[in-house]
């Protein structure tokens, strides 16, 4: 942002909004920080931070707002993008709304079991291909 000077202006808060495949599941105003899992480790934003595009992992979001303090989310496998205040966060699964230690054994239990049960579930799907290619490489010989 510029001012009538041409010199930046200083962003003060940020706007986060958590994006999942079908519905928005939050959006809260006045963020002054947020730290999330990516492969690399632990990330942090400020509202003065450079624009920037991060993977997450299964884990713990974290952000803190001006008048309500620190809050916990547990969140699945996504993408968070930053453009000036905004902070897009998409992902596949998010739960609020519990104490942390709560939100640590959902990560656990929902997030990670749940990517278990979809590579299984893509195996199968992939023998299925299979089979039904082969069946139809016999029909068309024929």
């Amino acid at each position: 942002m510029l001012t009538k000077n041409s010199r930046p202006m200083e962003i003060l808060s940020m706007n986060l909004k958590i994006l999942l495949p079908f519905r928005v599941f939050s959006d809260i105003t006045n963020v002054v920080s947020i730290v999330m899992e990516t492969h690399e480790g632990a990330y942090g934003l400020l509202p003065q931070r450079l624009d920037c595009v991060a993977a997450l992992v299964p884990g713990i979001l974290t952000y803190e707002t001006e008048t309500g303090g620190i809050h916990y989310l547990a969140i699945d496998e996504g993408v968070m993008v930053k453009t000036g205040a905004q902070v897009l966060v998409s992902v596949r699964n998010a739960i609020g709304g519990a104490d942390l230690g709560k939100l640590h054994e959902l990560v656990e239990k929902e997030f990670l079991s749940l990517n278990e049960h979809e590579k299984s579930l893509r195996s199968v799907m992939a023998k299925i291909e299979v089979g039904f290619l082969f069946t139809l490489e016999k029909f068309r010989k024929h």
